[in-house]
Order: C-alpha cells, then structure tokens, then sequence
C-alpha cells in the first residue's frame, strides 16, 4: 500500500510520538485521563503528527524536538474534535461512540480544555518563540473557523469563496501550522519554510474537499461516517453549492429546503441531483488543484525519502473517491 509506505518512512519516529502521547496524557483525575485516552487512542491517521515529522527532517532536522511537536500538535487536534463533537451533537466518529455520547457534553468540553492546555505546557518545553506565535495563532484561526460554521449551519446561501475560507480555517490550517513549525523546528531557509507552510495549507484543502465528496459517495465502514452526514447537520459544502447553481430551479429550492431544515428525508434525490449536476467531478477537480499545488511546493526541498513520501501523501489526499 503507498499509504503504509508513508507511515513507513518515520516507523520508529511515528512508534515514539504515540509513547509520548500515552506518556504527557497522564492525569491526577482519572476520568480525564479515561477520556483523552479514549479519544486518542480511538484510531485516525494521525495526518498531523505526521506532517510535523516529514517536514522536519525533509528540512533536515536531526534532533528529537520534532517527537514533542507532533504530540503538542496531536493534543491540539484531539482537543477540537472533542468540542467539535459537542457542537455537531456528534454520536459516531471513525465508527466509534463520540466522547460526549458516552460520558456527556461538560466532561468532553473539560478534557478537551484539558488536552489545549498541556498542548501549550508543552510547547513551551520546546523554547520557540516563533513555533508557539505560529501555533497560538493556528489554534485562535481555527476556533474561529468552528464559529464560522456554526453561524452558517442552515445557510444554503452560503458561497464558495466562504466555504473555502470556512474549511481553510476550521481543517487547513492545522495541516498547515504541523507543516510550518517542522520547518521552523529545522531552522529552514526562508524559501523552505514558506514552501512547507503552504505545502500544509494546500494538502489540507485538498482532503476536506474530498472529505466533503465522500458525505455523497462515501463508505460508512471506512470512513466512520454516514453518507449524508453534513446534509443532515444542514451543513452547506461545495457539492451542494455547485448542484444548487447548476440544477433546474426545482432542484435548486428542494436542496435550499434540505440544508434548511437537516435531517435525510430528501437525500437520495439530492444524492442523484449532487451526481447529475456534476457536483463531485466539479469538486473532486478544485481537491486535484489544492493536491497539485501542495506537490508544487516541495521544490525548495532536497530529494530525500521523507520528501518522497510527502508528495506520495499529496496523492492519497485525491485517492479516496473511487
């Protein structure tokens, strides 16, 4: 699998980060550490983490920090999916009861204060000005991305341009930051961390973009979710603005009403109108653009196996609509 050929590259690395995770996850009071376990330990690909240890030492970092930075950048992300899950009254992620479905909402929003909080303990234990400015400002961009969302649940007005700076906020930029601070943590030059900056902010793209085109053509048991998610939520993303703008107006006003309302009573006609309209193509087209973009960007870097696999990641990013 060229996934695992990814995975591969940093084993030891990637075995290490996981250890530390387990490690700074301890707590005085059990429940919370009962629930960030729980939430950790519950699979993922851990894209992030991830991201921090490619970029580093593509950048040719040779030191251990870069373990501590995926774990801080790990917390960070756990953290939002914590209160994401409390926001969306999410019961499932990756197949698995949600944190708030089985100990409650104040209990999840606790520990996910909790996981930001050692989040920033121990990115003070790296002495980086500069990774903690990035990172403390990644992390106010994207609570004001989950609060942009919010205020649009139910919005079928919504556009492109500002659902594009919706997922910028609320998912890039988190790839985003991983991919940045690995290149600060390296001393990158000017031309490398700028490269590797927007290396993250393109990837990131790409997989929400393809995450949005597998909530119409998605596969509950490999992605954890059900197809029909987000139009459930009232959740307005790019498929259905490109089948609202290239339907018949009939089509058009029975989505406005789908997004308006929530829940699934329409969706296996939406389902066909996303498809008839060319929506997916549409969308899986801009995915290809941001995954091209952020292939585009590892010029500035040496060849290297760690290189290798991050234009391999940009690939799979595309790879998961069949």
């Amino acid at each position: 699998m060229t996934a695992q050929r990814i995975y591969d590259t940093v084993a030891d690395d990637f075995s290490r980060v996981n250890d530390l995770i387990i490690q700074r996850l301890s707590s005085d009071v059990p429940l919370v550490e009962k629930i960030a376990q729980y939430i950790i330990e519950s699979g993922g690909k851990r894209l992030r983490p991830l991201l921090v240890l490619l970029s580093s030492q593509a950048a040719g970092y040779g030191e251990n920090d870069h373990l501590k930075l995926a774990a801080v950048i790990e917390f960070l992300h756990t953290a939002t999916l914590l209160h994401d899950d409390v926001v969306d009254t999410s019961d499932m992620r990756r197949g698995r009861s949600t944190a708030n479905a089985r100990w409650g909402n104040a209990p999840s929003v606790l520990v996910g204060d909790f996981l930001y909080a050692r989040a920033f303990e121990m990115m003070v234990e790296l002495k980086s000005l500069r990774i903690m400015e990035v990172l403390s400002h990644a992390t106010a961009v994207i609570a004001e991305g989950e609060v942009m969302q919010l205020m649009n649940v139910k919005n079928p007005d919504l556009t492109e341009d500002q659902y594009m700076k919706v997922i910028h906020n609320k998912t890039a930029m988190l790839f985003e930051a991983a991919s940045h601070t690995g290149a600060l943590l390296a001393a990158a030059s000017e031309d490398q961390e700028l490269g590797l900056k927007e290396y993250g902010k393109h990837l990131g793209l790409a997989f929400q973009l393809v995450d949005d085109v597998l909530d119409y053509r998605g596969d509950a048991e490999a992605m954890g979710k059900n197809v029909g998610d987000d139009l459930a939520e009232g959740k307005t993303t790019l498929p259905l603005i490109h089948a609202m703008s290239h339907g018949t107006e009939d089509e058009r006003q029975l989505i406005r009403q789908a997004i308006r309302k929530g829940g699934l009573d329409d969706l296996p006609r939406i389902l066909d109108i996303v498809e008839r309209s060319g929506a997916i193509e549409y969308t899986m087209t801009k995915a290809r653009e941001q995954a091209a973009l952020a292939s585009g960007c590892l010029k500035c870097l040496p060849e290297s196996a760690h290189k290798e696999a991050m234009v391999l990641l940009t690939d799979i990013a595309v790879a998961r609509v069949s």
